[in-house]
């Protein structure tokens, strides 16, 4: 349920996620002519909202949990992000995504501003009926904080199509109207469109396809270590496998498995889904035999000699502490922040490329935009057209980044930052700057 597998995948949380994400800021405005009022602008969050949610338990009694929502910026257009519930959700966490929005949507030219929420939960230990309460609660919490025009919501960790049609059919009551427009990812029947599921793990695959010529690589001859197997790590593996990758390694919060010559992702998958576990693997074509590998930790994942590592599960997977030992070529981040700063420095140092999480898993946002149109134009799309626009803006972006990233000798996902900042700097200039209001 959700775009990443929850788990603490060993990080450090200790960390303050929103200072470690103002570093990327700072190292992009070195590179860009921004005004002093766009600088000002970005530093800081709009607007941040706490609430408190009573849900009333199966057995009768209260347990009251902490929500949050975050508007970091809609300079260029309404606040867009997910949800995602989590035992590990703070406010700063929430505002650190928020603000990773916020770049993304401008890397992508979306005309959205950047937002996120969350609630402090572990969903597991909640019954269906009970998680329904705890959703259409936190709506009713937000409501005024909310809109099609103000704040779109969208799904997360631990948090699906079922959960946003919840939110969504809350949302319209409390409006005494149908909303569609105010929650994306939600079902088909429901306004949904067709590839959201996919498009964060589809837009990965379409960079990483679009950029694995500039580094002479065929998908044949390459290796692919993939760090957390939710919907997104699952689904860029099994696209990946598809098009012919070894994929070589998969992990879930519980740990890792390896296998030299190839796994069969289908198989994985087939067993993850049916036990929860990809503790063992079974091949499910017409003889089913036991597939060899390695059970191994998280960390042996990230260490392993691979071509293309994705980390696709949460914050702070790659630190100070054991960015030298990442020993792939390439790194595509699936999952928002899983390279703390101090790491990128190191990974610069060794040659390593990394493909930044504001571009990489910016097809869910994209495609959460298509959906948001459909729903203010009451005309939807095939699935072949989303997957098409989907490509040309993933194609056309990275190009851009690459091209950026080159010209000025900077890191990609200083590039990507520059690229956003321009866009983002124009919109907040339009509005009027010192300059301007001292005739100059």
């Amino acid at each position: 349920m959700g775009q990443s597998s929850p788990g603490r995948y060993e990080n450090d949380m200790s960390i303050s996620l929103l200072a470690d994400a103002g570093q990327r800021l700072e190292q992009a405005l070195k590179y860009t002519s921004l005004s002093d009022d766009a600088i000002a602008s970005l530093r800081h969050p709009k607007a941040s909202l706490t609430v408190s949610i009573p849900v009333r338990r199966d057995d009768g009694s209260l347990s009251v949990f902490q929500g949050y929502r975050v508007r970091y910026d809609d300079s260029r257009g309404p606040g867009k992000g997910g949800v995602r519930y989590h035992p590990s959700v703070t406010l700063d966490e929430v505002q650190s995504l928020a603000f990773w929005m916020t770049f993304k949507c401008a890397v992508l030219n979306l005309p959205f501003g950047g937002a996120k929420g969350g609630i402090a939960v572990n969903p597991k230990a909640l019954s269906r009926l009970e998680l329904e309460r705890l959703s259409r609660g936190y709506i009713a919490a937000i409501a005024d904080f909310i809109g099609p025009d103000v704040d779109i919501l969208a799904p997360d960790v631990y948090t699906n199509s079922m959960v946003m049609g919840w939110m969504m059919d809350q949302y319209s009551i409390i409006q005494r109207r149908s909303s569609p427009g105010v929650v994306t990812g939600k079902p088909i029947t429901m306004g949904g469109s067709l590839g959201r599921d996919t498009a964060t793990a589809m837009g990965a695959f379409f960079a990483i396809e679009t950029m694995l010529p500039k580094f002479d690589l065929i998908p044949q001859n390459t290796t692919v270590a993939v760090q957390g197997f939710g919907n997104a790590g699952a689904t860029i593996a099994d696209l990946l496998f598809q098009a012919g990758y070894k994929v070589v390694a998969v992990s879930d919060s519980q740990g890792a498995i390896y296998c030299k010559t190839g796994l069969d992702i289908p198989s994985v998958r087939a067993f993850k889904d049916a036990t929860r576990s990809i503790k063992a693997v079974y091949c499910d074509r017409t003889v089913c035999s036991i597939v060899d590998h390695d059970a191994m930790s998280n960390a042996d994942l990230l260490a392993l000699d691979v071509d293309i590592l994705i980390p696709a599960a949460l914050e702070n997977q790659i630190t100070d502490a054991n960015a030298r030992d990442v020993k792939a070529k390439l790194i595509f981040e699936v999952a928002n922040g899983p390279i703390t700063s101090d790491a990128d420095q190191i990974l610069q140092q060794n040659g390593v490329y990394v493909f930044p999480d504001i571009l990489i898993n910016a097809g869910g946002v994209t495609v959460s935009y298509f959906e948001w149109v459909q729903n203010r134009n009451g005309m939807y799309w095939t699935l072949e057209d989303v997957n098409q626009q989907l490509q040309r803006k993933m194609i056309e972006e990275a190009e851009c980044i690459w091209t950026i990233a080159h010209s000025r000798s900077i890191p990609l996902r200083t590039a990507a930052y520059v690229h956003a900042l321009e866009r983002l700097g124009e919109a907040i200039d339009a509005k009027g700057t010192r300059r301007y209001y001292n005739g100059h």
